[in-house]
């Protein structure tokens, strides 16, 4: 399956005001005893990208995954938005605040992406995506209460990194994230981006 993303993919953590409240608690603990300074990254690497379509395999010993509905902000030149993609950045549940979350997030298939949308006349912060469970609604994410607008998130990342044409910048995750099994259909549409819909599968004994 040909997906249109091409370059790298970069999730972003605590940018949803109430993720950022919830974990406010533990910032001052060690080992960093500050809450972050800048915006909390880290990767989706290529093995994580599915599409439209896709089955989603369920690790062993795993009995539920988060589903992680959010959007992407696809570069047409470094530092400029040129499209916004859904994305469902599935994940193990896990409460590692402090480790990179890569045994959680980074599995085979765990990004969903759909078809990149001309961004121009298009405000982030005005969309919502719903979140559907073999059909049944079980989520709205909008985008109006984030830490960082997604002019800033983009600005404040631009300050220390470059994001070439083709990366994609994840705007974050709800701070509560429905949890679907094998077997489950999920969906995940916004109306200006369309559809993205995915079946989750047992892994293969």
């Amino acid at each position: 399956m040909s997906l249109a993303i091409k370059g790298t993919v970069y999730g972003t953590l605590l940018n949803f005001r109430a993720e950022y409240e919830a974990w406010a608690p533990h910032m001052h603990e060690a080992p960093y005893k500050a809450p972050p300074k800048a915006p909390v990254l880290y990767l989706k690497p290529a093995n994580t990208w599915s599409g439209d379509g896709a089955s989603i395999v369920v690790p062993r010993g795993t009995e539920q995954i988060e589903i992680g509905a959010t959007l992407g902000l696809v570069m047409k030149a470094p530092g400029q938005v040129g499209s916004l993609v859904l994305m469902n950045d599935w994940s193990i549940p896990h409460t590692s605040y402090y480790r990179p979350p890569v045994k959680f997030k980074c599995l085979d298939g765990f990004l969903g992406i759909g078809s990149p949308v001309n961004a121009q006349g298009l405000d982030p912060r005005a969309l919502a995506i719903e979140v559907r469970v073999n059909d049944r609604l079980r989520q709205t994410v909008r985008f109006d209460d984030l830490v960082r607008t997604p002019a800033q998130l983009l600005a404040d990342v631009s300050e220390f990194m470059t994001l070439g044409t083709g990366d994609v910048l994840l705007l974050g995750l709800a701070a509560e994230r429905p949890l679907a099994r094998a077997g489950d259909i999920i969906d995940i549409s916004s109306e200006p981006l369309g559809r993205l819909r995915q079946q989750l599968v047992a892994e293969a004994a």
